[in-house]
């Protein structure tokens, strides 16, 4: 069997050379929040600060900054075990910050909270990720979408593809599509569309049951025809009730990408 090779450095601290010095950098928030229940939360992030070797002189300045910087301020006298998801999610944040590591790594950290609360959790790590490293482990796309500056898909524990997500997603973008959803009692629509010049096809997507019909329409290009469309339907009384550009998502790309195994 192959040994494992390569090396893990972190801010300039080999991982098997110098391992405290290298793990000192890195906060870790697991995906279960593994948490101390019968503690307070105060109780919790001091008991981390002084696992993690924090300064006496400077402890109680520094786990009073965390618990104000995670928002649990309000809830620092409370025994973790009486939190909601959302804060003990907080408190092993918090968890993680102790001791000012440069590097974050949350893994899958919104799992099992409700809407608001995970918009308070993104909104947090986007505040984190001003003055840290900010790694994060997730499946949910979306998250990663709108939280994340720079993508790493791995699929059967290869690298796919490294770049940012808006590049990502202009990379598997390959029509120029429309989505116009229309009341046409004449069944007029192919027929009109046909006129445009540009457009190069168009398909029923869906018959609703208030009588609209969805098509979507490939132009060709990058030309957008959303304006030619709505003049010539009007021309032809065909209601439209709604039109948009299709939007790929970083969801479609990482489809594409572990299917072709390439970028």
């Amino acid at each position: 069997m192959n040994k494992p090779h390569g090396e893990i450095i972190v801010d300039g601290y080999d991982m098997l050379k110098k391992p405290k010095k290298a793990k000192k950098e890195i906060g870790y928030m697991p995906e279960g929040v593994p948490l101390y229940t019968d503690l307070t939360v105060k109780e919790f992030v001091t008991y981390m600060a002084e696992i993690k070797q924090v300064d006496k002189k400077t402890k109680k300045e520094k786990v009073e900054k965390i618990i104000e910087q995670t928002g649990l301020k309000d809830v620092e006298k409370k025994l973790v075990k009486n939190l909601s998801r959302g804060y003990k999610q907080r408190v092993s944040m918090a968890g993680a910050l102790v001791g000012e590591p440069k590097i974050l790594i949350l893994d899958e950290p919104t799992v099992g909270l409700d809407p608001k609360q995970i918009t308070e959790i993104r909104n947090l790590i986007k505040e984190l990720g001003k003055t840290h490293t900010v790694i994060l482990s997730s499946h949910i796309l979306s998250e990663v979408s709108q939280i994340c500056n720079k993508v790493i898909i791995i699929n059967k524990g290869k690298i796919v593809a490294i770049d940012t997500p808006e590049n990502l997603e202009s990379k598997v973008t390959n029509n120029n599509n429309v989505y116009v959803t229309v009341e046409d009692p004449e069944n007029k629509m192919k027929v009109t569309t046909e006129k445009i010049a540009d457009i190069k096809k168009i398909e029923l997507v869906e018959e609703n049951e208030d009588g609209t019909k969805q098509y979507v329409i490939e132009a060709n290009g990058e030309i957008d025809l959303r304006k030619t469309i709505f003049a010539e339907l009007a021309k032809e009384n065909i209601t439209i009730f709604e039109m948009k550009k299709a939007d790929t998502t970083l969801e479609d790309a990482f489809m594409k990408l572990i299917e072709g195994g390439k970028q």
